[in-house]
């Protein structure tokens, strides 16, 4: 149970700060036959699992390592390319880690900007005049709690979805 983020973004939409606490850190490692039966693409600089899903390796997760050697983007450590490797069955078995992408701040900045037209399309669509949009929203592996002030900036905090007292935190320390 814990804080995964905060982030504070600006009337406009843009991302003012953000700070990342505990971000959960999920990752798989097993051993694979030829061939592959995940399908890998290379996007944002990064090998992800574009399609099949198996044993705790999600769509969207990325290649860690192969072999224990630290994948990054399409090279590894050593200088081979990755994709090489995979498509090589003369390499297999192969021992392929993989995890959750660690996002960038272009991706930081992206997200804040998208959370901004969400915030007033909840706000429109409230059947209450003077809506104050999006201030709790829950998924099965988060909590977002946000708190806009009188002059529209945005206090977002990212939690466990079992944490409870966000309202209050952010509410009274603001």
């Amino acid at each position: 149970m814990g804080i995964y983020g905060v982030y504070i973004v600006s009337k406009s939409g843009g991302l003012i700060f953000n700070y990342d606490y505990t971000v959960p850190k999920i990752e798989t490692e097993q051993t694979f036959g030829y061939p592959l039966d995940l399908k890998l693409s290379c996007e944002n600089n990064r090998l992800l699992v574009s399609f099949g899903q198996r044993d705790n390796i999600k769509v969207g997760h990325v290649l860690l390592a192969i072999n224990g050697v630290p994948v990054s983007g399409r090279k590894l450590e050593d200088g081979k390319d990755a994709i090489d490797m995979l498509n090589d069955a003369t390499n297999y078995p192969l021992n392929l880690k993989f995890g959750r992408p660690k996002m960038t701040i272009n991706e930081k900045i992206f997200l804040a900007s998208m959370f901004y037209p969400l915030f007033a399309i909840a706000s429109q669509l409230s059947p209450e005049p003077r809506s104050s949009g999006i201030e709790t929203l829950e998924a099965d592996t988060f909590k977002l709690q946000c708190f806009q002030t009188l002059t529209g900036v945005k206090f977002m905090v990212i939690a466990d979805p079992t944490h409870v007292g966000l309202e209050q935190l952010l509410k009274e320390n603001l």
